[in-house]
């Protein structure tokens, strides 16, 4: 009777010694996965720099060079050892230096559109159109066009001014003046969307390299619209003579229901472009993106 008493004391011991490793290692991962969630807003950067650094290899090994980076400074033992709050998550500075002779302003009117990812790790990541706006940056600095992409949240001067999403032209607006009032050398101008059609509508394959299909939105009802359209056609001829099916073309909007200034009234070189679709991979938004810089420098070399 006593052997049975001690047998089912150690039986229920067990349970509870399994339950707890259980418990433990459930708010290990729980724990892990909030942690590399709270990182969204550097890794579209992170995911950037392996992107444009391995343009000629193959997807497998600059996923692993992502993967082997992202692990060296967020491991499990390391996250787990840091409170959420001893994350740093860098933010660009906005330098008031009037002498900063910024050319080119790259933002994304809707910051939270994302692409579909390539691979587990990017599952975590979340890549959005804010990718496509750093790869613009590198490629516009290494050509000697200094280029300030829009960091500061959308979302934030919706929730202060109590406003609808469909006001984030009237918000991007907001950081677009402020930045063209700090820095006077400012140009250009380039508002980047992802489009929401399904994969077989927004890409192609040129070469046998896959490429997100790219396409120019122009607002009818801009006072700038004739000159805007004149600028976009440039660049849009550009693409279709080096990169032939790429461009969708130029889709003008106007009328009851849309915004049809899409703050393009800021200036004859302000352009709103859509790369991809939502089913697009960052390997092909990275094809096309490459592309529109590309074109987008030799039409600029000409412009005064």
């Amino acid at each position: 009777m006593k052997k049975r008493f001690i047998s089912t004391k150690k039986k229920k011991y067990k349970i509870k010694f399994l339950f707890l490793v259980f418990l433990f290692l459930f708010s290990v991962y729980k724990t892990f996965n909030l942690l590399l969630k709270s990182n969204l807003k550097i890794d579209n950067k992170i995911l950037v720099k392996f992107l444009l650094n391995n343009t000629y290899r193959s997807n497998n090994d600059y996923i692993k060079d992502i993967y082997n980076s992202i692990k060296k400074d967020y491991s499990p033992t390391k996250l787990l050892m840091t409170s959420y709050y001893d994350i740093k998550v860098p933010k660009k500075e906005i330098n008031s230096n009037r002498n900063s002779n910024y050319i080119i302003y790259v933002y994304n009117t809707h910051q939270s559109e994302e692409y579909a990812p390539n691979s587990f790790l990017e599952q975590e990541i979340n890549p959005t159109v804010m990718m496509a706006s750093f790869i613009m940056e590198d490629v516009f600095d290494k050509n000697n066009y200094k280029t300030l992409v829009e960091e500061r949240s959308i979302k934030e001067i919706l929730n202060k001014n109590k406003w609808k999403y469909y006001k984030s032209y009237d918000a991007s607006r907001i950081y677009l003046e402020d930045s063209k009032n700090k820095y006077e050398t400012l140009k250009y101008f380039i508002d980047v969307h992802r489009d929401s059609l399904e994969k077989d509508k927004t890409t192609i394959t040129i070469n046998n390299k896959s490429y997100a299909k790219i396409i120019f939105l122009l607002g009818g009802e801009n006072p700038k619209y004739l000159e805007n359209k004149e600028f976009i056609e440039k660049i849009n001829n550009k693409i279709i003579e080096k990169y032939p099916n790429l461009s969708k073309g130029i889709y003008q909007k106007e009328g009851e229901g849309v915004n049809g200034v899409y703050n393009q009234d800021n200036s004859k070189y302000t352009i709103l472009i859509e790369i991809g679709g939502y089913q697009n991979t960052t390997d092909e938004v990275l094809n096309s993106t490459l592309a529109f810089t590309e074109c987008f420098l030799e039409v600029i070399k000409d412009e005064k």
